[in-house]
């Protein structure tokens, strides 16, 4: 029996130490499905949504959803702590619970109380180890437990500043695209005669953004729980107007820059993909056409009034399809997986912008034209 629990606390420790070092350490995607680490947020992220989805009203599930990351990341760190302190409470108890304690009772309990004092480095001293196993535990414990906190101190500063360098793109995107921020509103807004030299060093941004976007998402996975700050954005919508906008202009916009609107394509569908198998989130059809055959007539009269010419016919609009189907199957599974609500290719009516807003300015006042955003 003391076999068994001994190598079931060995088993433990190693599991845990090994998600721990994959998770903060390691600077590249783990491909292997069966992890602590995954299944902790897949399956409490599932609760979490499913519940607020549930007893909470459309107007308030935003903010609550808000909470899941840093929280999360809180608990996953008490589930490695846990681990640790039980998997050496159980080799203290299979080498013969060596403890001297104050009323010479013995038994499991003890061995947790002892190892959890341990990796906390609390020394009280009302338990202490009797036998040289035991010492030899009680000062691996210790280390361990100082590594752990400062590798958890360490993990901390770079996750944050990675979700702040994420977000200032996506606040950018707001006076440039709309709230939420939309492909028609992107091009429309960039209609005057040096729009498309800024559309087109707008789109490298984005590419760069990408790039980036992909390797910290790849390095630190949990960010992608981690909400923008108003309820209108996030890192979803984005990147699916990015998208939306590249793929018209790679199908045809007059005087546009199709080759830059190319790259920014491959890398923003590239980090879309790679998200979508990072969160096993396999893509399926939306069930309801987000560019159905109308809206895109609609899209072009409103484009074409503005002097923004897109290409027509039946080759444009099987590139158009093309492109689409490249991308839209993935945002939609991650869309319905992180509920996340995903921006329209156009707005019906006009929209203010969040800078346009505050609380004394509600949403609700009326805008007097469509492209009100635009300087």
């Amino acid at each position: 029996m003391k076999i068994l629990i001994a190598i079931l606390g060995g088993s433990l420790l190693l599991l845990v130490l090994w998600d721990a070092f994959e998770t903060i350490i390691l600077p590249r995607r783990v491909t292997r499905r069966i992890r602590l680490t995954r299944l902790f947020y897949r399956y409490t992220w599932l609760a979490y949504s499913a519940i607020c989805s549930s007893l909470l009203a459309a107007k308030r599930r935003e903010g609550y959803f808000s909470f899941y990351g840093p929280l999360s990341l809180l608990a996953l760190v008490g589930v490695w702590a846990l681990g640790l302190i039980i998997g050496f409470g159980c080799l203290h108890w299979a080498g013969g619970s060596g403890l001297n304690t104050p009323d010479s009772q013995q038994n499991f309990i003890t061995d947790l109380y002892l190892s959890g004092t341990t990796f906390f480095t609390l020394g009280l001293g009302d338990v202490s180890p009797g036998t040289t196993l035991a010492r030899l535990l009680v000062v691996l414990e210790a280390g361990m437990g100082f590594a752990f906190l400062a590798l958890i101190i360490g993990y901390v500063p770079p996750l944050n500043q990675s979700f702040s360098r994420r977000e200032v793109s996506i606040s950018l995107l707001d006076a440039r695209a709309g709230s939420p921020p939309t492909a028609a509103e992107l091009l429309l807004r960039h209609r005057d005669s040096y729009g498309m030299e800024a559309l087109q060093e707008l789109l490298h941004e984005w590419e760069l953004w990408s790039a980036e976007f992909l390797e910290i998402h790849l390095s630190y996975p949990v960010l992608a729980y981690f909400r923008s700050q108003h309820d209108n954005q996030s890192w979803l919508a984005a990147l699916t107007t990015i998208l939306d906008s590249t793929s018209l202009v790679v199908t045809g916009v007059e005087g546009a820059c199709q080759r830059q609107a190319q790259r920014t394509f491959a890398m923003a569908r590239h980090a879309v993909v790679d998200l979508a198998i990072i969160f096993q989130t396999p893509p399926f059809e939306p069930e309801r056409d987000r560019l159905s055959a109308n809206e895109l007539a609609h899209l072009r009269s409103t484009l074409a009034a503005s002097g923004l010419r897109l290409s027509e016919g039946d080759d444009a609009n099987r590139k158009l399809g093309e492109l689409r189907d490249m991308y839209e199957p993935y945002i939609c599974a991650l869309s319905k997986y992180f509920c996340i609500t995903l921006p329209p290719w156009m707005h019906e009516f006009a929209h203010r912008d969040n800078w346009q807003m505050s609380v004394w300015e509600p949403s609700s006042r009326p805008s007097r034209k469509r492209d009100t955003g635009h300087f």
